[in-house]
């Protein structure tokens, strides 16, 4: 394709969500526009109905994975801070989806606002685009200016104290195990992970694909025959 690798994470944006797992992974059995990275129902590959998207308008979002996990203070270990995260960040190939792990008790972890506006917009100032994660956050409105896209499981106020417990380590974030340095595509219907390495390949494939469902939704437009309807959800398109 000849494209830089930025240039096709901004094409991958075009594209929804759906469109970028059936590319790689949702119907393996598809081997010209599916890549079959993992299997579709047993690799956690994707992440659940857990993770909701909380600014539709702003757009999807692809990049780099960085991680961070969060959690209760501990007194044996403190070695990591704020800094921390912000020098992984500026390390990472651009731009960055942060993938972040909140590892908390449940009845904490259920209304932490862990993410704010102060940390968002210092995650924008380093690279972040996106951010994904496994629990509540917070400051809605005040983040929606940075036009980082966020993937948060619902709204909390407040918090208590909490500490970085890790950076750049594999993670689940909603069912989906992501690695530092893989590609997360995130958008309103969720988000997914594939390897760097095929940045292009699904490149092909969602053009591929996109260019399918639009010829298939575009001659069932055009009848009411059940039959024909059929034939055409199968690519069916001449008797």
């Amino acid at each position: 394709m000849g494209n830089s690798q930025l240039d096709l994470l901004k094409e991958l944006e075009q594209y929804d969500t759906p469109t970028i797992t059936n590319a790689v992974a949702t119907y393996p059995s598809d081997k010209e526009n599916c890549l079959g990275l993992y299997n579709p129902w047993e690799a956690n590959w994707y992440a659940n109905q857990s993770l909701k998207c909380m600014y539709p308008e702003i757009g999807r979002r692809a990049g780099y994975a960085v991680t961070v996990v969060y959690g209760m203070p501990d007194p044996a270990f403190g070695r990591l801070e704020f800094i921390d995260i912000l020098k992984a960040i500026e390390k990472s190939p651009k731009p960055v989806i942060l993938a972040v792990k909140q590892n908390f008790p449940e009845h904490i972890k259920n209304k932490n606002g862990l993410l704010g506006g102060n940390m968002l917009t210092s995650f924008k100032q380093v690279g972040v685009t996106g951010i994904v994660t496994d629990g509540p956050s917070r400051d809605l409105e005040e983040i929606r200016p940075l036009h980082i896209q966020c993937m948060f499981t619902g709204l909390a106020a407040g918090h208590g104290s909490f500490v970085i417990q890790a950076i750049n380590v594999p993670v689940d974030i909603c069912g989906m195990d992501v690695a530092p340095g893989e590609i997360i595509h995130a958008g309103e219907d969720g988000a997914v992970k594939f390897p760097a390495g095929y940045l292009e390949d699904v490149a092909v494939r969602v053009k591929r694909i996109q260019e399918g469902d639009e010829k298939r939704q575009a001659a069932i437009r055009a009848t009411n025959d059940p039959v024909k309807i059929a034939k055409f959800m199968k690519g069916i398109y001449e008797d």
